[in-house]
């Protein structure tokens, strides 16, 4: 495995890589947003742009072909680029479904606004673990098992599928069988407020309302990294390329979701749009390997019309979600 991580990159891009996500993080919640409190605005809008700015920075460096391992091993900084963007952007389409979720979860649950930036905080740190550990489990099953690459492609097209034909119905996520079993093994204290992850009382240990939300919300990222992970890894199996951008749309996503909380719902026809996204890199997965060798496409042309499908149905299904709002049962649009 370690040797395989560093056929992808160098020993010091892995290390730097982590040294400045922890410290982007340190400084985000430990100097600039110490004191609890609900972002304006404009705080996320700058935080946003932070994000973005950061992880075009690192995907011009992959371009300019700093990250390559130095063992001899060719290495296409222009095809690793391109892989490093698609991915980036595909991951962060099909996060954008994460914060319909947790709209739904912070509301039901009561989450004032000014807990909810330290709620997702922890809950980002927990999802770089997660993440982690499902990217190199992947990669490594698709690098050991080949026929994996089309049962990953089976399954992001029947998710795709599925997410286009249902409707889901909004379910209370107060009552769910995760809140049941979390009260079995964690006694609650519903007053607890969303500021401590446990709070004593008469000598004995109470988990809060926090930490059942913060435990929500991991497992909602754990669901979608089931589907996310499988996508990127559909544009490429390089380990560093892939838990890189991965990564860093993961960490915008909070700003992102200061941002965007307010209007979720003018973004209705978005599902749709990853639903067709999910789909189209499923067949796209079944059939890279045909399209190669037999009509001899290259990689670096199957990454660009990834990249050029998933930006323009990305677009497209907010440019008709804007075009054409649903109205509201009071006659609002």
């Amino acid at each position: 495995m370690l040797e395989a991580l560093l056929h992808s990159a160098p020993w010091w891009a892995w290390t730097g890589f982590h040294v400045l996500v922890f410290l982007m993080l340190a400084l985000d919640l430990g100097v600039f947003n110490r004191k609890v409190h609900a972002p304006s605005f404009r705080e996320a809008a700058v935080w946003s742009a932070v994000w973005i700015g950061l992880a075009l920075l690192f995907n011009g460096a992959v371009f300019m072909g700093y990250f390559a391992p130095g063992d001899g091993t060719p290495y296409n900084a222009t095809l690793k680029g391109t892989e490093w963007f698609t991915g980036y952007v595909l991951e962060k389409s099909l996060s954008v479904d994460n914060l319909f979720v947790f709209v739904m979860l912070f509301g039901a649950f009561k989450v004032r606004m000014e807990h909810q930036h330290r709620i997702l905080y922890w809950g980002i740190l927990g999802a770089l673990v997660m993440r982690a550990v499902m990217i190199l489990a992947g990669t490594a099953l698709l690098n050991r098992f080949e026929w994996m690459m089309y049962v990953f492609g089976a399954f992001l097209i029947y998710t795709g599928i599925k997410m286009f034909k249902v409707e889901e119905a909004e379910k209370d996520p107060t009552r769910n069988a995760l809140v049941r079993l979390f009260k079995k093994f964690f006694p609650l204290d519903p007053e607890g407020g969303h500021q401590h992850f446990f709070v004593k009382k008469n000598g004995r240990r109470f988990a809060t309302p926090m930490l059942l939300v913060l435990v929500s919300v991991e497992v909602t990222d754990l669901v979608f990294a089931v589907d996310s992970i499988p996508a990127v890894l559909a544009v490429t199996r390089d380990p560093f390329v892939v838990y890189t951008s991965n990564i860093f749309a993961i960490l915008g996503l909070r700003s992102l979701y200061f941002l965007l909380a307010k209007m979720m719902d003018r973004f209705h026809r978005l599902k749709l749009g990853l639903a067709v996204i999910l789909t189209f890199v499923g067949i796209k997965m079944c059939v890279a390997h045909w399209l190669k060798e037999s009509v001899g496409i290259s990689d670096q042309t199957l990454i660009l019309t990834s990249l050029i499908f998933i930006s323009a149905v990305l677009a497209g299904s907010i440019v008709a979600s804007l075009a054409w709002p649903t109205e509201h049962p009071d006659g609002r649009a």
